[in-house]
């Protein structure tokens, strides 16, 4: 009766507890107050406080007391926990409980393009950039969500609305079952974004790098709007009210958050973090952004790797993933960044205690894991005042569990949150736990120990006499009933089962049915005898699981460590130097500091590595002019005529497989470009392959800009389908006024910055909006960025060369330009330099009138002439390109050479750092087993500033030691799956090889 009684009470302070003061009362108001008293129990205040033997006094929605020996006011409800232990509700920082979900559409070519905002309104013309959306405003409580939530512990989360790049503000919110009014403890907590469009219309931006653009601009604008009155915007309006606010960039890899942090400094912004997972992959990159992290425990499940060829559709890198992800909670902790845990991105919440005691498996600290969950959201999010600890006048959010919070088999009986309680278990079960006299009709009577915790237990059988065993069972219990099963002949005969139920409390006896291993059944009858003992362990961490080893870049081929420069003396090579001394015999080349040091005959160098190169060749390091690896989601924005404020050095795709590749090829430098969707489309970007190191690492220092422009079919979008006849230009002379058009436009904002900047009184006068896509092409005016068209046709050609002549700019290169033979004279005359393909025609109608002899042609002629490769396969054998020059126009081993190596680098202005084999230049070198335009020629060894990148040896010994890698993993996987550990089914994956046409039909959604 008086547990009833208590039962109803609990009931009643749950309906009534919190009245909501601004509404009207219908009927008669109750102003019961929840008060409560807790007792005897394990208060664990934060993550290194805790008190034993403790009291907490809670009174409606606040903690009123906590400590040790309090009094007790009358009129309270005592609970006497008995060691229990008390702990913070557990705080979610990301999260987007309680918001409707945004109605999701496909992007690609399927619909007509959508160029501005079809959202009614004073708003921005992208969708995509909305930080005017307030959660608070459509935010309703879910109360099945809610439950399952604190089910899992939390009491508190941040939600907001996960739909496009600038998102609006957060709300932090109970997960109470009350009304909205009553769970929102704070509003505007964050000003979030993301590089995902979401369920915006318009089609800019179609990539990653149009994203990031987007980003640039309104950051721009919004700064522009600050002192403007030509225009009302309420996005921009409201994105500069919440710069005050904590700005949660959401990424999904560690590219993403270097890319986001870049952005942020570029205008003094540091954003928190939620990222993806990955951050041990570089975790000294991580640290240096000085952000502070919100990460998930989305661990990967094993794959499924027991038939051989479902284990050849599994990656090196995903293997890797798989074992290493569980690492990242600790990687973080031990390099010192500060971060919190989320739920959020698991494939299913019960996964989530799951993962996160893996995780402390892995050297995840217990007190870190509760600060990660409670103190450190709470100070991200501002309401370190309310939540996150347990102590007088903060919200009486606190779990109460049956053990420690993270140990194996501890059960989380309740969850109250702001005063309100929530039953996860039943608290006053009986404990099971103690030594047992079992008698089993026709099997005999032994003595049954169950163990373990209340959450967990174990159970060992014993017997003795002639007979005697000892075996291990599995108990199971739901409520009253009890589950055992053991092996008493030890697998020799199967399991017997035994089905019961708890007959009696005092003494404890559980009684049921037995049936063995024949499938006779009989009677059982387990009687309580004496207490379980348990054995008192010295709490020592443990070491964490051993797993493989980081590396760099984290695919296949990568390195433990990136390797080191180092002095290196090359001896007796052929050199071919591209210089005035021609290709040289029996040569020696010293390296040093990453630069070409000496050149000449029995050279030597005191502590310098000496490569023996007799019979081979020593070349400097190929240039692909023209490339398109390493770009992430996306090669081209072609949303718009002219993109020119996109850039390509923003999504650098440093682990892509490619550069290794053709660092086998020799390669050293490429120049990737955007695509050939648009007249004028991104900036492009120079880099060396250096092998392992981060996106920004890999940027060719002191290198001029260039800028795609391109001509032909693509840009005006004849081969896109039949939805895309909207965008201009749709004819060729569509392309030549987009051209004159930026241009006018650009001269005209020129114009309007040189005038502001040289009045001397600049009252009155209103500073120019900067515009990055026109910005671009003043630099071209300026000569401080360089054109490189793709191109095929005569007449298209000489259009674009006129309009430049007309409007006063140069054009660099023409590239692909197989068509370039007719116009030779023109562009040697304007000292336009040409890069073309080898050998390739009939591809497409713009190449009907392609020849091989295109590239000697145009050499003869006086233009700086190069082949690229345009192509992640033909990069690994320009070599074998270059020969073609000798192959079709009888060029000279030496000048065709330089077709690959010099000429580019001429193209590109770094000829005074690169392209030869010249005291001074960078030490970017590549040893040939043979002539290097043989098709039989190998790099056998490939250097960037010095430093050893490609080993055809070292090769070798790495594909070696992944086939033993993978075999562990596998072995691994295969473990994981007997112990019970879900799988997953191998999908295959392989990365794009995009060219210039490729477009991204869904840059959301594609792999990182």
């Amino acid at each position: 009766m008086k547990k009833k009684l208590l039962t109803i009470l609990f009931i009643s302070v749950g309906l009534f507890v919190k009245a909501q003061e601004t509404y009207p009362v219908n009927g008669s108001k109750d102003y019961r107050n929840g008060q409560f008293a807790f007792t005897n129990a394990n208060i664990v205040i934060n993550s290194v406080q805790t008190i034993k033997n403790g009291t907490l006094i809670i009174k409606d929605q606040k903690i009123e007391q906590v400590g040790t020996a309090l009094t007790i006011p009358k009129g309270y409800v005592v609970i006497d926990l008995k060691g229990k232990y008390i702990y913070p509700s557990l705080i979610d920082a990301f999260s987007n409980y309680g918001v409707p979900e945004s109605s999701r559409q496909s992007f690609g070519r399927g619909a007509q393009p959508v160029f501005t905002s079809t959202k009614g309104g004073a708003y921005s013309w992208n969708e995509a950039i909305k930080p005017e959306m307030s959660t608070a405003s459509v935010f309703n409580v879910d109360v099945k969500k809610a439950e399952e939530l604190k089910k899992l512990g939390f009491g508190t989360v941040n939600t907001l609305i996960k739909d496009g790049i600038a998102r609006g503000t957060s709300v932090v919110v109970t997960l109470n079952d009350d009304s909205p009014n009553l769970v929102i403890l704070k509003d505007n907590v964050s000003a979030n974004y993301s590089f995902n469009k979401g369920t915006a219309k318009t089609d800019y931006p179609s990539s990653l790098m149009g994203a990031i653009a987007l980003m640039r601009q309104t950051y721009l604008d919004a700064n522009w709007y600050k002192s403007q009155s030509k225009e009302f915007n309420m996005s921009l309006s409201e994105f500069n009210k919440t710069q005050s606010l904590t700005q949660l960039f959401e990424v999904n890899s560690w590219q993403d958050v270097l890319r986001a942090d870049k952005l942020g400094d570029e205008f003094n912004t540091q954003y928190l973090f939620k990222s993806g997972g990955d951050e041990y992959q570089r975790i000294a990159a991580i640290k240096a952004t000085n952000g502070k992290f919100i990460i998930p425990l989305n661990f990967p499940k094993a794959y499924d790797v027991e038939d051989p060829a479902d284990a050849r559709s599994v990656s090196y890198a995903q293997m890797k993933h798989w074992e290493l992800a569980p690492t990242n909670p600790a990687v973080m902790q031990n390099a010192g960044v500060e971060f919190a845990i989320t739920s959020s991105d698991l494939e299913s919440t019960k996964d989530f205690w799951t993962n996160l005691r893996l995780a402390i498996d892995h050297g995840l600290t217990q007190q870190q894991a509760l600060k990660s969950l409670t103190e450190i959201p709470a100070k991200f999010l501002g309401i370190d005042n309310q939540v996150g600890t347990l102590s007088a006048g903060k919200a009486a959010n606190f779990l109460i569990t049956s053990d420690s919070l993270f140990k194996k088999g501890n059960i989380i009986y309740e969850n109250w949150v702001q005063g309100k309680r929530f039953i996860v278990a039943q608290k006053d079960v009986k404990d099971l736990r103690g030594n047992y006299d079992l008698v089993i009709g026709g099997m005999g009577a032994y003595t049954m120990k169950i163990g373990g915790s209340l959450g967990a237990y174990d159970l060992n059988l014993e017997k003795t006499g002639a007979d005697s065993l000892k075996v291990k069972g599995n108990i199971t219990r739901n409520g009253d009933l009890v589950s055992i099963y053991f092996d008493l002949n030890k697998n020799k005969t199967g399991d017997t089962r035994l089905t019961g139920y708890l007959d009696a409390e005092t003494p404890i006896v559980i009684k049921g049915e037995a049936i063995d291993a024949d499938g006779d059944k009989s009677n059982f009858t387990a009687t309580y005898a004496t207490a379980f003992t348990e054995k008192v362990k010295k709490e020592e961490p443990k070491p964490a699981l051993k797993v493989g080893d980081v590396i760099f870049p984290f695919i296949a081929f990568g390195n433990k460590e990136t390797p080191k420069q180092e002095s290196v003396l090359f001896k007796n090579a052929t050199v071919w130097t591209n210089e005035k001394d021609g290709i040289l015999q029996n040569t020696d080349v010293l390296i040093v500091n990453g630069k070409i040091k000496s050149i000449g005959k029995n050279l030597n160098a005191a502590g310098a590595k000496i490569i023996d190169a007799t019979g081979k060749h020593l070349t400097a390091g190929i240039i692909d002019e023209h490339s398109h690896i390493a770009i992430s989601r996306g090669v081209n924005e072609g949303t718009q005529a002219v993109t020119s404020e996109v850039r390509i050095g923003d999504v650098l795709e440093s682990d892509d497989i490619n550069i290794y590749r053709q660092l086998g090829g020799g390669v050293t430098t490429s120049h990737l470009l955007h695509g050939s969707a648009n007249p004028i489309g991104g900036q492009t970007q120079l880099i060396k392959l250096r092998w392992g190191k981060t996106p920004e690492e890999m940027k060719f220092t002191g290198w001029e800009g260039f800028i795609k422009f391109a001509l032909g079919e693509n840009v005006k979008q004849s081969n896109w389908g039949d939805f895309n006849t909207i965008r201009f230009p749709q004819t060729r002379m569509g392309v030549e006024q987009v051209f004159v058009d930026a241009f006018v436009r650009a001269k005209e904002y020129k114009a309007q910055w040189a005038a502001y900047n040289g009045a001397k009184n600049k009252s009155g006068l209103s500073q120019p909006r900067k515009d990055l896509e026109l910005d671009a092409l003043v630099e071209i005016l300026d000569d401080n960025r360089h054109i490189t068209c793709h191109s095929y046709v005569q007449s298209e050609i000489n259009m674009l060369m006129h309009v430049a002549d007309s409007l006063g700019f140069k054009i660099n290169t023409f590239t692909h330009i197989l068509e370039g033979y007719k116009v030779a004279d023109k562009m040697a005359a304007r000292g336009i330099a040409g890069s073309t393909f080898a050998d390739w025609w009939a591809y497409k109608m713009e190449v009907s009138e392609a020849i091989a002899y295109n590239g000697k042609l145009m050499h003869s002629a006086g233009v700086l002439t190069a082949f690229n490769s345009d192509d992640a396969e033909m990069a690994r054998r320009l070599n074998q390109e270059a020969a073609k020059a000798v192959k079709y126009g009888n060029v000279s081993e030496e000048e065709a050479f330089k077709f690959v190596t010099l000429n580019p680098a001429k193209m590109l202005h770094i000829d005074d750092k690169v392209g030869s084999i010249k005291v001074g230049k960078d030490a970017d070198l590549v040893v040939w087993s043979a002539n290097p335009l043989s098709v039989y020629a190998k790099a056998e060894k490939t250097f960037v500033d010095g430093i050893k990148y490609w080993d055809i040896d070292q090769d070798a010994e790495k594909q070696k030691a992944m086939v033993s890698e993978k075999s562990r993993l596998i072995q691994k996987m295969i473990d994981s799956k007997s112990g019970g550990s879900k799988t997953q089914r191998p999908v295959t994956t392989k990365p794009a090889l995009d060219t210039c046409d490729t477009m991204e039909e869904d840059y959301q959604t594609a792999a990182h």
